[in-house]
This record gives structure tokens, C-alpha cells and sequence, in this order.
């Protein structure tokens, strides 16, 4: 049976070059699910592969869009779900990386039909954002969709906003395009998580962002700044070298700052990903215990 083998785990972990090396032995492709490393004007800061990485082992969905480009979960799972019915035409198993939460489930487990929201709409309602704060729009999410009301993270002003586009839209609660029922995938899927104790994870994001600093994370970041405004660089990295430019913070600190926010961001990841029993977990560099769990568990031949 074609077989999709997610490797996942927090920031910094190590996920790349076992993907790389994995991928080597099976001669197949890598599919990128970081939702930040579909943006060509990122390589840097996303730790998108590198040109000797590229040319390793084949990658898809890497540095595809430009920043003002849309994209979105339910984009993602599309082009996967079509990617694959390609790739398993060539191979038995495709292996798919990264971090992003909410692409990985998509892809795994399906999500909800929600419209694409229109760019007027969407536009309005962060001009009120931007004049008014988050509560009147808080408000209008209790009155048209009480359900959600309730469920939202009321501090994650994105997911709030996100749902009440979808109210004027439609005219119907967000919460009615919610189903929260997994869909059936033609192919198996096998996920291997990565992870490390808490202060070498800590000490890796550390050592990681002070190379991406020599690499040219700061001219990188000084590129994109006029387009601050755009989501897809509301991301850590970027958002804290934006404050250095705009005068609020000396340098050093908004480094400190991104390595805080990484080792913040990794914690949300692991909180995610432990929720989700099909897991099963290894250390990086266990990678003899990796190619016998798929030798013996999943019908896999390494």
C-alpha cells in the first residue's frame, strides 16, 4: 500500500537531515509541511533547504509563493492530496517534514470545507481591527456564533477575526462549517515524531538562530519589512527584527527575543503534537530503533 511517512517535531529538532537521509535510502521525494517555507523570500529565517539539500533529494512545496501570495491549511492539503497522486504513481513512500501544526493535520487527517475568504472582507474587518481593537469584533462573534464564542482562544486575535469573516460571509456561525470528522485517506500514513530533552532542544534553537544571524537572517528580515503588515510575516524571526528597525529594541535584544519566542513556539509544538496517540516518538539521532520500527511495524523495507 502507498505509504506517506510524516516526520515531525518542534523547531530545531533535527527533522531536515534525517528527512534527507531517510528519503536517500527510500529514493524518494520530501514534502515540506513548514507554512512559512512555501515563501521564496524566506530561505534564511524558515531554515528552508539548502541548494546542496535541494539537490540531495527532491523537494515539493518549497519556495513556491511570493509573500503577498495566499495560502492557507486547506490550500495545503489540496496540493498535497494532488502532489501525492503523482509522486505514488513513481514511488510506494513519500516522506513529508516539518512543524506546521495545522498542515500536518490537514494533510493527515482532512479539514473542514470553510470558504476562502474574500479579500474585502477581510480587508474591512482588519482596518476596524486596527481602529477599534479586538473587542467589537469579539462582540459580533458572541452575537452571530455563541458556540465559538466559547471555544475560541479569545487572546488569539487571528482565529477570532478568522471566524467572524466567515460570519459576514456567509451569513451562518462559523461553527456550522465545523464538522471535526476525520476523512478517509487512500494511502497509509505512518508518523515518526523527533524529540530531545527540554535543554538540548533549548540549546540547539539557540546555537540555530545566531547561525541563521551569520547567515543573513538581518538583511533577509530588512528585505521583506516593507511588507510587515502581511500575516505570513507575523512569524517569529521576522516580527522581533521588525522591532529593531522601527526603533523599539537594540538587536541584541530582539535576537534574545527570537530565541525566547523559538523556544516558546517549540513548547506549543510538543503540547500539539502529544495530543495525537498515532505518534510514535524517537530521538533524532536513534536512527537504527527509526529504521526498525518501520522494518518491523510498518511494512516498510529500508
Amino acid at each position: 500500500m502507498k505509504t506517506l511517512l510524516v516526520l515531525l517535531g518542534p523547531t530545531g529538532v533535527g527533522k531536515t537531515e534525517l528527512s534527507l537521509r531517510l528519503a536517500e535510502k527510500f529514493q524518494t521525494s520530501i514534502i515540506s509541511s513548514d507554512s512559512r517555507q512555501v515563501y521564496k523570500e524566506l530561505p534564511i529565517g524558515t531554515a528552508a533547504p539548502t541548494q546542496e539539500q535541494l539537490a540531495r533529494v527532491p523537494h515539493h512545496l518549497v519556495g513556491i509563493l511570493s509573500l503577498t501570495d495566499y495560502f492557507s491549511a486547506s490550500l495545503f492539503e489540496e496540493q498535497v492530496l494532488s502532489l501525492l497522486d503523482e509522486l505514488f504513481q513513481q514511488r510506494d513512500l513519500v516522506v513529508m517534514t516539518g512543524g506546521s501544526m495545522m498542515y500536518i493535520d490537514a494533510v493527515c487527517k482532512g479539514i473542514d470545507d470553510i470558504p476562502t475568504v474574500l479579500p474585502e472582507i477581510r480587508a474591512s474587518i482588519y482596518a476596524q481591527y486596527e481602529r477599534e481593537g479586538l473587542q467589537p469584533i469579539l462582540e459580533e462573534l458572541r452575537e452571530k456564533d455563541p458556540q465559538h464564542y466559547e471555544e475560541v482562544d479569545r487572546n488569539n486575535y487571528k482565529r477570532v477575526i478568522h471566524a467572524v469573516e466567515i460570519c459576514r460571509q456567509t451569513g451562518l456561525p462559523y461553527s456550522s462549517f465545523r464538522t471535526k470528522s476525520n476523512k478517509e485517506r487512500p494511502f497509509r500514513i505512518v508518523k515518526i515524531g523527533l524529540t530531545r530533552e527540554r535543554d538540548e532542544l533549548c540549546e540547539r534553537i539557540n546555537r540555530r538562530v545566531d547561525e541563521m544571524m551569520q547567515q543573513g537572517l538581518l538583511e533577509e528580515a530588512r528585505a521583506v519589512y516593507p511588507h510587515r503588515h502581511l500575516n505570513s510575516l507575523n512569524t517569529v524571526g521576522y516580527k522581533e527584527l521588525f522591532q529593531y528597525f522601527d526603533d523599539t529594541w537594540p538587536l541584541d535584544l530582539a535576537v534574545e527575543k527570537i530565541k525566547r519566542n523559538s523556544r516558546v513556539y517549540a513548547r506549543k509544538q510538543m503540547t500539539w503534537f502529544k495530543r495525537d496517540p498515532e505518534i510514535t516518538w524517537f530521538h533524532p539521532d536513534d536512527e537504527a530503533a527509526i529504521e526498525a520500527f518501520l522494518n518491523q511495524n510498518s511494512q516498510i523495507e529500508v
